[in-house]
């Protein structure tokens, strides 16, 4: 027994050792803000060498930006607790690091004598985030996966599972940020092709030289350095091939292109032989095919063959009902990568993204949600102090007529053709507009016309998506 004593490490080595293996990374400065404790992964966080930091001073070593301080200093200078706080800064090389973290001041006989701060790196938070919703390399959603209650919504969902049954080329319709990539994954995790590759290429963000050889593939002196390369359409073989922006595409190309896909063969560049294939085509474009055929930017007799099975992705400005049901999945998102506990949106919050015209659709909804996390420290709720003031005079200057009183002046004019309805359709009618009418006096303040109604705000959500008053 004695021995065991003898052989088992000293305290101090114990904590060492355990400084030295945890996955967390440990920085402690002393009363002076002089460093006493760097630990290994720190120093891979931060991207610097013990002797960096050791024994220096924090600011020293450190730079913060203007308008952020250092989680530590406050510890040490205020005797602050935070927790779950983002922060960037940047190391002595000048290189950004970015952490959540949880810092407490040191006390002895009440007075502070230091501070210490554990440390998770952000870049590592994401990773593991996306690993648990990645299937496989190419593709990770699927139409579970895909938000919205809408009709409209639910109505295109149905088209494209329907879709996922056949071979046939699948033409996606749809703005900037409509989640047109998303649709073309869940085909394709629905389909039979879903242990087969799924390969996606933008189409616009080559020039025609480049994306000619990628599409089809190189055969070796070709030209000056080429070298005996597959094409996307080979690699995709057996799979699925996504082109988005098609009509990014030159006419000449885009001939090339009806080619491959009529005759199921391709030839790489300088080659005289061509090779069978069996790919499912999947493109998108993001205008409207009939304006891109008048304009030249997409060939009629393409647009026959890939138009097999037309979607038109409905933009987020007419799916009203699907906002705060989006913008709750990214502040949830954003919870996990930054460490915050953020739960909902403020009233001005939310009566904006309600009237918001949306161009640029959910893409410019989940930015505008980062954006407002960034500012997030300990709070709870997602203010306008953490959306950027130009969004509100936008806001303010484009729509002077309230979402709610624009649905109101087209129902009224429908409804008044209509005398047919029965005692139960009369009430409801009724009872719409009597909220429609509240809302408008409060220009959409939900909490005020909740309680002029006598009822819940979430009481009053439901009758808004049951009459459904934030179309346009």
């Amino acid at each position: 027994m004695k021995n065991d004593k003898q052989n088992f490490l000293a305290v101090d080595e114990l904590l060492q050792l355990i400084l030295e293996e945890i996955d967390i990374g440990i920085h402690v400065v002393d009363q002076d803000a002089n460093t006493m404790v760097y630990n290994r992964k720190m120093m891979e966080i931060e991207m610097m060498n013990e002797e960096d930091v050791l024994h220096k001073n924090l600011l020293d070593v450190f730079t913060f930006q203007k308008n952020q301080s250092s989680t530590l200093l406050d510890a040490l200078q205020k005797g602050k607790v935070r927790k779950n706080i983002k922060q960037s800064y940047f190391n002595n090389k000048g290189k950004e690091v970015t952490t959540i973290n949880d810092t407490y001041p040191i006390m002895k006989e009440n007075k502070i004598i230091g501070a210490i701060e554990m440390v998770r790196d952000v870049t590592e938070l994401k990773q593991s985030v996306q690993e648990g919703i990645l299937k496989n390399r190419n593709t990770r959603y699927t139409f579970e996966q895909l938000i919205g209650t809408s009709e409209s919504f639910k109505n295109i969902i149905e088209d494209a599972k329907r879709s996922a049954k056949t071979s046939s080329s699948v033409l996606i319709v749809g703005e900037t940020g409509t989640g047109k990539e998303l649709f073309a994954q869940s085909i394709h995790n629905a389909s039979k092709r879903a242990t087969k590759p799924f390969i996606s290429q933008n189409c616009a963000a080559l020039p025609e030289s480049l994306i000619e050889s990628i599409l089809f593939g190189t055969k070796k002196g070709a030209f000056t350095g080429a070298i005996d390369k597959p094409g996307l359409f080979e690699e995709a073989n057996g799979g699925t091939l996504l082109l988005d922006e098609i009509n990014s595409l030159s006419p000449n190309l885009q001939a090339k292109l009806l080619r491959v896909i009529q005759e199921r063969k391709v030839r790489r560049i300088g080659d005289i032989n061509e090779k069978e294939l069996d790919v499912r085509i999947i493109a998108t474009i993001n205008e409207d095919p009939i304006e891109a055929i008048a304009n030249n930017h997409l060939r009629k007799d393409l647009y026959y063959r890939l138009s097999v099975v037309s979607l038109f992705l409905p933009p987020l400005r007419e799916r009203f009902e699907d906002i705060l049901l989006l913008a709750n999945f990214f502040i949830q998102k954003y919870n996990r990568l930054f460490g915050h506990r953020v739960t909902n949106l403020d009233e001005n919050v939310t009566n904006f993204f309600l009237n918001h015209n949306w161009p640029g659709n959910i893409r410019e909804l989940e930015h505008m949600i980062e954006g407002a996390m960034n500012l997030v420290e300990n709070e709870t709720t997602i203010s306008a102090t953490h959306i950027p003031s130009r969004f509100f005079n936008e806001n303010r200057n484009t729509s002077t007529t309230p979402v709610v009183q624009r649905q109101r002046d087209v129902t009224l004019q429908v409804e008044s053709k209509d005398e047919k309805s029965n005692l139960k359709n009369t009430l409801l009618n009724k009872e719409k507009h009597h909220i429609m009418n509240v809302l408008n006096e409060h220009n959409g303040n939900i909490t005020q016309a909740a309680k002029q109604l006598g009822i819940s705000r979430q009481n009053l959500q439901y009758r808004i998506r049951k009459f459904n008053l934030l179309n346009d």
